[in-house]
């Protein structure tokens, strides 16, 4: 008898062990699969402009984390887009959207198994200079859910845009260096910073989605991307944290301008973190690539200690396109061709990390 009580002793403990450690891990794992779990819960649309081109905007907001998504394309409908997004339902959202902006006929979605698929007919054949895809997290201050957006623009007078395979499939963070409640350095008209920095953001966004990249924007808007008047140590995790929760994030890159109490000082510079080889040889060729396209005295590569840099777990670099505190070089950053110039240059060093 003695025996049968141990046994049935233990049997009580273990029993009770894997309860308790059952109720550790179930709420976790509740957690994570309600993150990964979708169901769409508004569709807008809006008409913008990007990189001088008019183009159509639409946001899909869902409940749960930031999604993640296929693309296709068939060659037999050549003016269909579709998005494929698992673990969603349609929820509220209409099935059949028509539209008569000129960029899009119409918009069907579906549900396919645990999916849900985006079918959007566009105006003109698909092609990868005509439309960018990008998710944006759930941002409680701004009352916005999770978002997937998608944006188709009208043709490019131009031609395509492309900076060689290599680019193709990567994921890349662009950080626009401050923004809302830290406009980062004034020049001598009242150009901001951060203003310079989004809008050659943006532009570098358009140009790899372009060439095939995943592009990972910390900001796509003129807002803080912790919070406002946050810390500057939470406001550069918070950028940090951006490229870090995805694993396939080759490249971080941080845009900046410089700024000095000389109104002579000039130049252009790039940094990366001491002792990151691959952030050296990353800072590297977009100097080189910078120097060419901007003809601006090249201050060179650098090493330095910011956190960005410190704190990102891909190769990283840091890129100060001019001064903003010069008159001419300040005009320069105003100057949508000079913008885009500069926005090509650094594709075309990121290209060459690829190579």
């Amino acid at each position: 008898m003695n025996n049968v009580f141990r046994w049935a002793r233990w049997v009580g403990v273990l029993v009770a062990l894997a309860a308790f450690i059952t109720g550790l891990c179930l709420p976790e794992a509740a957690q994570a699969a309600q993150a990964d779990e979708h169901k769409l819960n508004y569709f807008q649309t809006s008409r913008v402009k990007i990189a001088g081109r008019n183009a159509l905007r639409i946001e899909i907001g869902m409940t749960g984390g930031e999604p993640r998504y296929t693309v296709k394309t068939h060659s037999y409908l050549r003016q269909e887009l579709v998005l494929e997004l698992p673990n969603t339902q349609r929820g509220r959202v209409k099935s059949y959207i028509p539209m008569t902006n000129g960029l899009a006929n119409q918009v069907r979605i579906s549900e396919v198994g645990n999916s849900t698929q985006i079918a959007v007919e566009l105006a003109n054949p698909v092609t990868r200079d005509n439309y960018r895809i990008s998710t944006l997290p759930a941002e409680r201050r701004l009352k916005k859910p999770a978002r997937i957006v998608l944006e188709i623009m009208e043709p490019s007078k131009d031609g395509a845009f492309s900076a060689g395979p290599g680019i193709k499939g990567k994921t890349i963070v662009v950080d626009a260096g401050h923004g809302g409640s830290d406009s980062g350095a004034v020049g001598p008209t009242g150009v901001m910073e951060k203003t310079v920095t989004l809008s050659v953001a943006k532009k570098v966004q358009n140009l790899l989605t372009q060439s095939g990249a995943r592009v990972v924007m910390t900001r796509t808007r003129d807002v803080d991307v912790y919070a406002p008047n946050a810390t500057g140590k939470q406001e550069l995790q918070a950028r940090c944290d951006v490229a870090n929760r995805d694993s396939r994030t080759a490249l971080f890159l941080s845009i900046h301008c410089n700024a000095f109490s000389s109104p002579s000082a000039n130049g252009m510079e790039t940094y990366y973190s001491a002792g990151s080889r691959n952030g050296q040889r990353f800072a590297t060729l977009l100097n080189q690539e910078l120097a060419k396209a901007g003809g601006l005295f090249n201050r060179g590569v650098k090493t330095a200690n910011y956190y960005v840099l410190r704190h990102t777990n891909m190769p990283a670099s840091l890129v100060e396109l001019a001064f903003v505190t010069n008159y001419r070089e300040e005009k320069l950053l105003r100057s949508e061709a000079y913008q885009n110039k500069l926005a090509a240059a650094i594709v075309r060093g990121i290209a060459r990390y690829f190579q």
